[in-house]
């Protein structure tokens, strides 16, 4: 009951076009199809502000456990004083 057939499909058609008329089906389309390609760059641009958002928010947090413990030192810092 919930899935479209080609008789739907049909019917549908048919219904746009004498709503619409055939001239103005191809601009329907294209306004439909830009209007999902600025909701999927909505999507992605979202998508890139939360990823960078939590990438701040990491290097924040590193930056942070370090200041409050400055006695651990990464391996390249004691490196650089054993080569000292």
């Amino acid at each position: 009951m919930g899935e479209f057939s080609l008789s739907h499909i049909l019917i549908l058609t048919l219904i746009l076009l004498i709503f619409f008329g055939p001239s103005r089906l191809p601009a329907l389309g294209q306004s439909i199809g830009k209007a999902i390609r600025g909701f999927k760059d909505g999507m992605n641009e979202t998508q890139n502000e939360m990823n960078k958002s939590m990438q701040d928010q990491s290097s924040q947090q590193q930056i942070s456990q370090q200041n409050q413990n400055p006695m651990s030192q990464t391996s390249e810092e004691k490196n650089r004083q054993n080569n000292s």
